[in-house]
């Protein structure tokens, strides 16, 4: 009775065992590997040969300047070459978790090198992956539980190492293994990216410590831990906010713009369709590119706040019109993008029997501290607006890099219409929509 009279808390049943290693998820590194993953050997050199051939060597096909163009016949050599690879049976990878993430990794830089190499067409509005890229990497996909085309999990988490091999990964020893463009704004961005990551891992870790106590009689030393660790992540995700934030100090936005993000697309992203060359239901298959919405450590978070971006609940304010129109659905469907393990991790955390949400709403003590989290992530969120009018809706309106004839030919491809990410959505509603989801989280209004 004291529990109930003084903290607020009500007895409930244990919670099974939460442990992060049961979903791939290292106490160390979090959602990355613990060690960087190894090169293909064997027949798969091939495909290792293929991306070192790539990087550096292709431009892009939308880039109209003379020093692009002069490299489109390296770039339909390397496709050609590509189109004669060998259908290479993928079941031998089945044996090692981390071969596969290789595998997939690589496959997917490969897939859009090919795809954004080419010039853009006049006379067709699909791409035909071949055969050869196509079926092992859907094969491979369907081993690791994740989308079959790259995602943040292949551009960041798989694609990093430490800079001093000698000394683990770390904040600020890290470095990127592959990149499209070579440019110092593309590896800045996977950096910065990872560089969150890394950040996140303490947030797992209270998480964990969360879901684990929640199994236990609820009392004062609960409760004061509770209240210590949301304080805690409150200060976390600020400094989140401050990692992104502090991108445009070595992201240029016009770079990251007209160099980077054309190579990131999807299949929903640009101008053409792909078509899976040899894979019957193609036209069924996840082929967004690369998001930050698909951040595992981001997804946790709303997950474990109780962020309700899908509008199933019924919270104040009232969602906007805009919010209504918004795509409701696009974080559940970027979590098909995630690896299979940590798709598991998101949805067992959603079923823990005492969400915190509900917990602090019945404590007047752990209040105030759930309210401070979630006005950091809300902060968070205002300052991925700011970011993304910076490097996206700004950026449209600006000139591609070249001489004023190549920039006006390259201005003529470019879409009609609301700027878009890299998935194909518009991104301004997208953010709106997450962030007034998040606000909508608050217990306490002032």
């Amino acid at each position: 009775m004291l529990n109930t009279a003084v903290f607020g808390l009500v007895p409930f049943e244990a919670t099974a065992g939460f442990n992060m290693e049961d979903y791939d998820v290292d106490y160390a590194t979090g959602f990355f590997p613990q060690e960087p993953l190894p090169r293909l050997s064997g027949h798969f050199e091939l495909w290792e040969n293929a991306l070192d051939d790539a990087e550096g060597n292709l431009s892009l096909g939308e880039d109209t300047r003379d020093s692009a163009k002069a490299r489109r016949p390296y770039g339909e050599t390397w496709r050609e070459r590509v189109r004669s690879f060998p259908l290479l049976d993928t079941d031998p990878l089945a044996e090692d978790d981390r071969i596969m993430k290789r595998a997939h990794m690589v496959l997917g830089f490969l897939i859009n090198f090919y795809v954004h190499s080419q010039p853009p067409s006049d006379t067709s509005t699909l791409v035909h992956i071949p055969e050869c890229l196509a079926v092992p990497i859907v094969k491979i996909s369907r081993g690791l539980g994740i989308a079959p085309v790259l995602t943040f999990a292949d551009t960041v988490l798989w694609n990093v190492k430490p800079a001093d091999t000698q000394l683990p990964m770390s904040a600020n020893n890290i470095a990127t293994m592959h990149a499209f463009s070579n440019t110092a704004a593309e590896r800045n961005f996977y950096v910065a990216s990872a560089r969150a990551e890394l950040r996140g891992v303490e947030m797992l870790r209270i998480i964990e410590d969360y879901a684990r106590l929640s199994g236990t009689s609820p009392g004062l030393h609960f409760a004061s831990k509770t209240a210590r660790d949301l304080r805690r992540l409150a200060t976390v995700v600020q400094d989140l906010t401050d990692i992104i934030q502090g991108m445009k100090d070595f992201v240029d936005p016009h770079s990251f713009y007209w160099e980077v993000r054309p190579w990131l697309r999807g299949s929903s992203g640009g101008a053409s369709r792909w078509i899976y060359d040899g894979v019957s239901d193609s036209d069924t298959l996840d082929l967004n590119g690369p998001s930050a919405g698909q951040s595992s450590v981001m997804h946790a978070l709303d997950v474990f706040l109780d962020v309700d971006h899908k509008l199933a609940q019924k919270r104040s304010p009232a969602p906007s019109e805009e919010n209504k129109r918004a795509d409701k659905g696009f974080m559940e469907r970027m979590r098909r993008y995630m690896p299979g393990s940590h798709q598991a991790y998101l949805r067992d955390l959603a079923a823990l029997p005492v969400p915190v949400r509900s917990l602090t709403r019945t404590s007047p003590l752990l209040r105030e501290s759930y309210d401070l989290t979630v006005l950091a992530l809300k902060r968070f969120r205002d300052m991925h607006m700011r970011m993304a009018c910076l490097y996206i809706i700004s950026m449209a309106n600006t000139l591609p890099p070249g001489t004023p004839e190549e920039s006006s030919e390259r201005r003529k491809m470019q879409p009609e219409g609301p700027a878009k990410g890299t998935g194909g959505n518009n991104v301004a509603s997208l953010l709106k929509a997450g962030r007034d989801a998040t606000n909508r989280t608050l217990l306490t209004r002032k």
